[in-house]
């Protein structure tokens, strides 16, 4: 099962025999995604987490999730977030049985700290109605990504849990006891330019993806290579050969 280490707050996780019975929930439809823009957005909102995001002041566990039901009720449909983070928690060990195929709030024993929603129509009533509902279920935090501003002039709008309401932030989407942020980045990410939103530390530098972890890394061991090279030729020019390493 889905397990919680959070120590701040009241933990939701019940006990196996008084969990709700979810067999009669519809947890997939295979619904396709509805632009490649967004499959891509959601792809860098969670992989780069997994492959190079760590807090070394606490280690804390986390799941990060993109286009997978959030259920809080077996009365009602779940939401579909773009992407979430929830800390403090651990995947179950076995992810075939259906009551592991989802964000369901009482087997992870929280709801997700942070949401996030990619606009990419008009429809999608993302500061209306799940705005609400995401306040109802207890998201801590929930951001918006507007980039064709088809629902306001701001490309990012960030919201913070202030009772029962998810109230606008102002200033940077910094989350302080999730450390991490938000950011606004035009660049290129698997070979296409366009405005993104990636995930920051808490030196305003981007998480980097796999993909740009590696060749940051190639790039260091080269110029560490080149380096070498430069002192060995300097070397050999006051008559040192150098010793083989």
């Amino acid at each position: 099962m889905a397990t919680s280490t959070a120590t701040n707050g009241p933990l939701l996780t019940l006990p196996p025999e008084l969990r709700p019975n979810v067999d009669h929930l519809v947890t997939e439809d295979d619904a396709p995604l509805d632009n490649v823009f967004s499959e891509k957005q959601q792809r860098l909102l969670t992989e780069p987490l997994y492959s190079s995001w760590s807090d070394p002041a606490q280690n804390r566990p986390f799941v990060a999730m993109a286009n997978v039901g959030l259920f809080w009720s077996v009365r009602r449909p779940p939401y579909v977030p773009d992407a979430l983070l929830s800390v403090d928690v651990e995947l179950s060990a076995d992810l075939w049985p259906k009551a592991h195929r989802s964000y369901f709030i009482w087997d992870y024993g929280k709801a997700p700290d942070i949401v996030i929603e990619v606009v990419s129509n008009r429809q999608g009533s993302e500061d209306t109605e799940k705005l609400a509902g995401y306040a109802r279920v207890g998201v801590r935090y929930y951001a918006i990504f507007d980039p064709g501003k088809l629902l306001d002039e701001e490309v990012l709008r960030v919201y913070r849990l202030e009772g029962l309401a998810l109230q606008k932030m102002e200033g940077p989407a910094w989350f302080p006891d999730i450390g991490l942020g938000l950011e606004i980045w035009q660049g290129r990410y698997e070979d296409h330019d366009n405005t993104w939103l990636r995930w920051v530390d808490p030196e305003g530098r981007l998480i980097p993806s796999g993909r740009e972890r590696a060749e940051s890394e190639r790039q260091r061991a080269e110029s560490e290579h080149q380096r070498a090279e430069r002192l060995a030729a300097q070397l050999r020019q006051l008559g040192i050969e150098p010793q083989e390493p």
